[in-house]
């Protein structure tokens, strides 16, 4: 047994009610099949296309909201769930959804822990991401504005995830001033054996989308700021650079997609006749447009950006070619809508497979959500983005 199971049933020995005991048999089934068919990894223990599938999954977890484990309550449950609700929910979600997608990546899209209420940040943030370590599934993580309001600065938050196992995380990209913590891009090779095993045919970026506002004068949340634009800018435009010009010479960008925590301005551009999901609480996005949506536009690579923050919206609308997506969130200690099932997003990306049975660049971006209700639904799937005959996004 794991020193987290060990650690779960020392704090719970004779004071489990049935639901968390059930929870507790959850957790435990989970680690049985802990790492079962890890993913193939590109050079420098870096992220690859599956050899057998072209696919390569990645499961969004936002807002997770985690404090002290079994003595934090839940928000927003029905009346029946209150008594035996606590993280000990989120964390039995999280091993639910990464045994049934089985991700080649997970990444947590901050808040994942609720500063104030937790005792010990870091070890909220050890017991929050412990699923994903134990299962020896890969992460990264960027952070919200929740994360640093307890024992930890906003520094020292991202210091620790960057040390924790099997994190793909980084502080900051090296050799740079850069606003905030926790910007940095990384890349996804081809299938082993193929044409394109040493080039990146998928680029992740994650940015701090900070906090708060620190100008006196402007109120409300942070934003991506100028020096966090220009880097991904250049990382862009290198990374375009080296997978067209360079052999094997590709004829379009690689696609990417972007991770943070607070939704742009833009995220209210949409309408219920123009999305996918449900959009049941306004957008909280900074007072004022820092020109990161124009940034994405102009960049040319972006297909999708994903946040979380506004926990009770989910859904995915395209503008100017970029889809903006929310996750919905996914933690019980999170504000919620009782009734409503916490959820995870899921994408899967899809290489492009030639007659002679060759794995290319990528052919299509899907997505879908997962449900922690009964049966683990899945709903809203739909195509991101999908490589026509000529290289165009189709609607």
């Amino acid at each position: 047994m794991s020193r987290f199971l060990t650690l779960l049933r020392a704090t719970t020995m004779g004071l489990a009610p049935p639901r968390l005991l059930l929870l507790l048999l959850l957790v435990a089934a989970a680690e049985t099949s802990a790492g079962a068919g890890r993913k193939e990894k590109g050079s420098g223990g870096g992220l690859r296309f599956r050899s057998g599938s072209g696919t390569f999954k990645v499961v969004q977890v936002a807002d997770m909201h985690y404090a002290d484990g079994r003595l934090t309550g839940c928000l927003d449950v029905l009346p029946s769930e209150v008594a035996a609700c606590s993280d000990l929910n989120t964390t039995a979600f999280l091993y639910r959804v990464f045994r049934a997608e089985d991700p080649d990546l997970v990444v947590f899209t901050g808040d994942n822990i609720y500063g104030a209420d937790a005792t010990d940040a870091a070890k909220s943030m050890d017991a929050a991401i412990a699923p994903a370590i134990n299962m020896k599934l890969p992460w990264a993580a960027v952070i919200g504005n929740h994360d640093q309001e307890g024992t930890l600065s906003r520094e020292g938050v991202m210091r620790h995830l960057v040390g924790m196992k099997n994190t793909l995380s980084r502080f900051n990209p090296e050799g740079i001033e850069i606003d905030g913590y926790g910007n940095y891009n990384l890349e996804v090779g081809g299938v082993e054996g193929t044409l394109l095993a040493n080039k990146s045919v998928l680029n992740l970026y994650f940015l701090d989308s900070g906090d708060y506002s620190t100008v006196p004068s402007i109120g409300g949340y942070g934003w991506i700021k100028a020096s966090q634009q220009f880097w991904f800018q250049q990382t862009s435009s290198s990374l375009q650079t080296k997978y067209m010009k360079e052999q094997p010479k590709q004829k379009e960008a690689a696609p990417g997609l972007v991770y943070f925590h607070i939704p742009l301005p833009e995220f209210s551009s949409f309408t219920a006749s123009n999305f996918t999901g449900v959009k049941q609480e306004g957008i909280s996005s900074p007072s004022i447009n820092s020109g990161f949506f124009a940034s994405m536009v102009e960049a040319g690579d972006v297909k999708a950006a994903f946040i979380g923050h506004d926990h009770v919206n989910d859904f995915c609308g395209n503008l100017n070619g970029i889809q903006l997506c929310y996750a919905g969130g996914f933690g019980y200690h999170a504000y919620g809508k009782a009734g409503w099932s916490r959820r995870a997003r899921v994408v899967s990306v899809q290489l492009e497979k030639t007659d002679s049975g060759e794995w290319r660049g990528v052919k299509f971006i899907k997505t879908w959500k997962r449900l922690d209700d009964p049966h683990l639904t899945t709903i809203d799937s739909q195509i991101l983005w999908n490589r026509g005959s000529n290289g165009m996004a189709l609607s």
